[in-house]
């Protein structure tokens, strides 16, 4: 098929000990997701099912890649989370049937202009530009299930320049991957290519040029960024 501009790269992740890639398709992500950085947040764990915001595949960046601090922001944050790769659609996905349809994980950053995020907040508009920037979905390489089955548990942490910022536990998320899953399929049709940022624990701050912002998940390759 001929087009009339030149077709756009398909945005990917690498795999560890693959020379194949991930390739993606949509990016979503899962707000407040864990109890602390929920009231961090000003806002009550106990009452809220999930909800999603999304990133477009090209806000991607690989882990180990230099991102230039963003403009129209004071206010850079960090968010360490787990990401999850669909390897195998589907709507309306049984909680119980869930996890069938991962492909792997990865350490990720869902990098946040928290002050333009505020402002939007203030008014009852959109947070598209606050989270969907360029560059602003940094993920590290994934680690195929069928390498080391599902992470149900483990600590996740972020430091920066050495200093401890995050320091949480997959179990503490408030809603787990399979449950993130099957709420998410219910509104969209997942597909092989999705990736879900499954939230971030308390902790979240601010990033200057400069910093080094390395965020770990036991198991996991780390997902290591510099701000230029």
């Amino acid at each position: 098929m001929d087009f009339v501009i030149p077709k756009p790269a398909i945005p990917s992740v690498a795999i560890l000990g693959q020379d194949a890639r991930f390739p993606v398709r949509r990016i979503y992500c899962v707000g407040r997701n864990y109890a602390e950085h929920a009231r961090e947040m000003g806002n009550d764990p106990d009452r809220e099912p999930p909800f999603f915001f999304s990133k477009a595949a090209d806000c991607l960046v690989a882990a180990g890649e230099n991102v230039p601090y963003p403009p129209q922001t004071d206010n850079l944050h960090f968010e360490g989370e787990l990401v999850v790769a669909i390897g195998v659609g589907g709507a309306d996905i049984a909680v119980d049937k869930a996890l069938s349809h991962v492909f792997g994980y990865a350490c990720g950053n869902d990098l946040t202009r928290r002050d333009m995020q505020a402002v939007a907040k203030s008014r009852r508009r959109p947070w598209d530009l606050a989270k969907g920037f360029d560059q602003s979905a940094i993920c590290g390489p994934l680690l195929s299930v069928q390498e080391n089955g599902h992470f149900e548990a483990g600590q996740i942490s972020t430091r920066v320049n050495g200093e401890l910022c995050q320091n949480g536990n997959l179990k503490d998320m408030i809603w787990p991957v399979q449950d993130v899953i099957a709420f998410l399929s219910q509104s969209v049709t997942l597909a092989a290519g999705d990736l879900i940022f499954t939230g971030t624990p308390a902790g979240v701050g601010a990033l200057e040029r400069g910093d080094v912002c390395e965020v770990r998940i036991e198991g996991l390759p780390p997902c290591i960024t510099t701000i230029i």
